[in-house]
């Protein structure tokens, strides 16, 4: 099985020891409705078939990524000192081989890294998230110059597919006016369909980052592709990894 070729490599302009892998829902062992590169332990799927998979990744990294327990929360984990497991939604690296990775089916994983290639980031950014500062925590962690960081923006669900209440709009726009600019309105009785991808723009772009790539999937769209828990309920969990290399 050639599982780098089920893989996608973020096309974006980060210095070349910058390393980074975004995991589809192929190439792995675990069966339906987790098929079949489920990542996520904490999703049902059997463990042993989800032990395997990330060790199907171990030729991919150099060394076991700092798996978080997420909670849509603005926590930044340190992965060149933590353990797995700990309970964060982002996570830094400086060192060289230390692997930050964050899991979603829907939610929007974003990576940094600077231009000169000295810290990476992971970040776990779904509606939440974003509206709590997941962005701006991870960002002032990283400790560099925000004109000075790169994003990419990993796959997560499209607009059209995303549908919120008027609550989550108000969120943002009470942070930010521009954030209307993300909400549609959708079927009436205060429903919109929301774009997180723009929404992570906006707030990459009020810290002063410019050059943000990626952004372009639909996870719930893309079933052929993508895990969706909006779409599938009970499903599995892709990973995004970072890490700095030679």
């Amino acid at each position: 099985m050639a599982l780098p070729e089920h893989c996608i490599v973020p096309d974006w302009p980060a210095p070349a020891n910058v390393k980074a892998l975004q995991t589809t829902r192929h190439g792995g062992v675990s069966a339906a409705p987790y098929d079949t590169l489920n990542l996520g332990m904490h999703v049902g799927d059997n463990p042993q078939a989800v032990a395997r998979n990330r060790q199907l990744l171990e030729p991919l990294v150099p060394s076991e990524p700092v798996w978080l327990e997420q909670v849509h929360g603005t926590v930044v984990a340190n992965a060149d000192a933590a353990s797995c497991r700990v309970q964060a939604d982002a996570c830094i690296a400086r060192h060289r081989g230390a692997v930050c990775v964050v899991m979603t089916a829907d939610c929007l994983p974003i990576l940094l890294c600077d231009e000169a290639g000295t810290v990476v980031a992971a970040v776990h950014a779904g509606w939440k998230g974003l509206a709590a500062g997941v962005i701006e925590a991870t960002v002032n962690a990283m400790e560099v110059a925000p004109h000075r960081l790169i994003a990419w923006l990993g796959p997560a669900i499209g607009q059209e597919a995303f549908e919120v209440g008027a609550e989550v709009r108000a969120v943002f726009i009470a942070h930010q006016a521009r954030a209307a600019e993300a909400f549609v309105a959708h079927g009436g009785q205060g429903k919109y369909h929301a774009d997180l991808y723009l929404l992570a723009r906006q707030r990459l772009e009020a810290l002063g980052i410019r050059k943000v790539s990626g952004g372009n999937y639909c996870t719930y769209r893309q079933k052929d592709k993508f895990f969706s828990y909006r779409r599938d309920g009970v499903t599995g969990r892709m990973g995004t990894f970072i890490w700095l290399g030679e």
